[in-house]
């Protein structure tokens, strides 16, 4: 699995389509499908895609958001075969879409939050560049948060002291080492121009050839919530190439688990000691 290949590729193809939920806003969520359904009318009428799957996994907590995601999809109307799965438990982020790697076929499949929200151009952009670059097996976007403010998705392997300072440190400190926190993110990269093999892509958003994804086994179960893109970002990294991709634009309402509570603190050091235990540790 160590050598990167060439997939092979069309420029006329299928599209699935994964979103995890868990106690979601459904009315951020009606938004992110509305989006969705533009970006897919446009990529359809466009000749990117000759048909389309959207597969919800519903992650609880409970049974009782079964019928409401239900009624959001049935609302929303998309230009796609619609499943939903449910009455799972809480499985976790990449155990969930590996549920629905399980029950869809399509020859790219989109690795979806739902708290992102696409532009109508983004899908198109996103497969017209895997056709021209058959050496590409994931795209990244570019990315803004529901401030307007950019989003820098792509990211070096990460130090534990990047980390702290991303995550926990106090604003002054993050000042004091913006230059540093800027590297990480790869700033200097990610900017109008598609930029190649970055080491890491962020989860919100991964526009992936199915068969590269098949090549890794999709995503590693044992990561619950955090690191699960870190990791598979790593592992396709080995058999694809990852391509940033400035035309595939798309607003970011989510992040900073450090604003979350202390559960999602708590589960964001247990993924980091996996990963870390996993790939090596690096201190600074």
């Amino acid at each position: 699995m160590g050598q990167i290949t060439t997939l092979a590729w069309s420029r006329v193809t299928s599209l699935a389509i994964s979103i995890v939920t868990h106690a979601p806003d459904l009315a951020l969520l009606a938004q992110v499908l509305e989006h969705l359904g533009r970006a897919l009318r446009h990529a359809c009428q466009q000749g990117d895609v000759t048909e389309a799957s959207v597969v919800v996994v519903d992650n609880g907590p409970g049974t009782g958001w079964r019928e409401p995601l239900r009624q959001v999809l049935d609302v929303a109307a998309l230009p796609a075969a619609t499943e939903l799965l449910s009455g799972h438990g809480n499985v976790g982020y990449g155990a969930g879409h590996n549920l629905a790697l399980r029950v869809s076929d399509g020859e790219v499949h989109l690795i979806l939050n739902p708290d992102v929200l696409l532009e109508e151009e983004a899908l198109g952009a996103g497969l017209a560049f895997l056709a021209a670059h058959p050496e590409a097996g994931l795209v990244t976007p570019a990315a803004w948060g529901g401030d307007s403010q950019r989003q820098y998705l792509c990211k070096r392997f990460p130090t534990v002291l990047d980390l702290a300072l991303r995550g926990f440190a106090p604003a002054g400190l993050r000042r004091r080492c913006q230059a540093r926190l800027d590297r990480y993110e790869l700033r200097d990269q990610t900017g109008d121009g598609v930029f190649w093999d970055p080491p890491i892509a962020s989860g919100c958003f991964m526009l992936c050839r199915r068969a590269a994804l098949d090549r890794v086994d999709g995503f590693r179960p044992e990561y619950f919530l955090y690191f699960e893109d870190f990791d598979l970002s790593l592992r396709l990294g080995k058999v694809t190439r990852l391509a940033y991709v400035p035309q595939v634009r798309i607003v970011h309402r989510g992040g900073h688990a450090a604003r979350k509570g202390l559960r999602h603190i708590g589960l964001f050091l247990r993924a980091a000691i996996l990963f870390f235990n996993r790939y090596g540790w690096r201190w600074w």
